[in-house]
Parts: structure tokens; C-alpha cells; sequence
């Protein structure tokens, strides 16, 4: 990528497709505060999980990634993290590698290479879920709120409620 005619990625690699080792993930959601599992066995599951990987790196170190994961049907990016210190001026709290200033654009870069992977698998909408300045960010890439939804979640070790039609062959 140009941008008044310096090559503003020079010394960044990017790889689609990434395979990354459990532990190296860990390091850098370690790195950049992000809450993430401990488990090793869980994050190479999650990994196996996802259709796209975009990793963006500086000599080698891991500074930056995005995942994108489907159903077939539906895609999202699932995640685009870049650690603060790429990050522009204009990044407030340094932290959780939440996406709050992408001046090189190596953040849109690997966002583009994974709506560019869920595009060609042949789903029919992509979406993500953001919060803060990742909204601002995930617009410049196209993306728009949607109208009257509510995002909602659930532990996954939240207790469900009494279920009216008990049954025994329940799975």
C-alpha cells in the first residue's frame, strides 16, 4: 500500500491463512490486556474454528491479527486486534489492542484480506460486533449499524431456565 507515495507496510509481513502455535496467540492477547482463555487446548480449538486468519507481523513479532469465522452462510469478523504501539497518534488508551487509531492501515489491511476470505468461501452477509472506536473503524470498511437489535449475551456456565416440557430423551 501506498500512501503519498511511501510504502507504508515496508517492513510489515502479512499472512493469510496464518496457523499460529496456541502460545504465541496467548502472548500477544497477554500483551495487549485482551481477557481470552488461559487454555491452550481452547484457543487451538478456537483457532481450528475460525476460516480466516490474517496475521500481521514486524520482524518477525506478532503485531496484529484478524480472524473471520462462518457458518456458510453468514461471516463475521470475529476479531481485529493491532497492538497499540503501531497505532497512530491519535490512540487514547494504549490498550486491549481495540482498533481507536489505524494511521499505517495495516489494521484495514488485514480487516480487507479477511472479508476478501469469507467473500470467496461464498457467504451472503458478514457482520461484527464493536464497541467504542472500533465502530468508526469497521464503518470506514463499509460495515453499518443495524436498526433495532440489541446485542445480548449469555455465560456459557449460566444456569438455564425451568424448562416446561422436560423430556428424557433431551440432548
Amino acid at each position: 500500500m501506498e500512501t503519498g507515495g511511501v510504502n507504508v507496510f515496508e517492513d510489515i509481513e502479512f499472512e493469510t491463512m496464518a496457523k499460529l502455535d496456541p502460545q504465541e496467540l496467548l502472548s500477544f492477547y497477554t500483551r495487549q490486556n485482551h481477557e481470552t482463555t488461559r487454555s491452550r487446548e481452547k484457543l487451538k480449538r478456537m483457532m481450528d474454528n475460525t476460516l480466516c486468519f490474517v496475521t500481521a507481523r514486524r520482524n518477525g513479532e506478532l503485531i496484529g491479527l484478524a480472524r473471520g469465522v462462518t457458518d456458510g452462510l453468514w461471516g463475521r469478523l470475529a476479531e481485529c486486534k493491532l497492538d497499540p504501539a503501531y497505532q497512530g497518534p491519535a490512540c487514547v488508551t494504549r490498550k486491549d489492542g481495540r482498533i481507536e487509531h489505524d494511521s499505517a492501515g495495516i489494521a484495514r489491511e488485514m480487516a480487507c484480506r479477511v472479508i476478501e476470505s469469507l467473500r470467496k468461501f461464498g457467504v451472503e452477509r458478514i457482520d461484527a460486533l464493536v464497541y467504542g472506536t472500533e465502530v468508526d473503524f469497521c464503518e470506514e470498511l463499509g460495515f453499518r449499524k443495524w436498526r433495532g437489535l440489541v446485542a445480548m449475551e449469555l455465560a456459557a456456565d449460566a444456569p438455564l431456565p425451568q424448562r416446561a416440557l422436560a423430556s428424557s430423551n433431551a440432548v
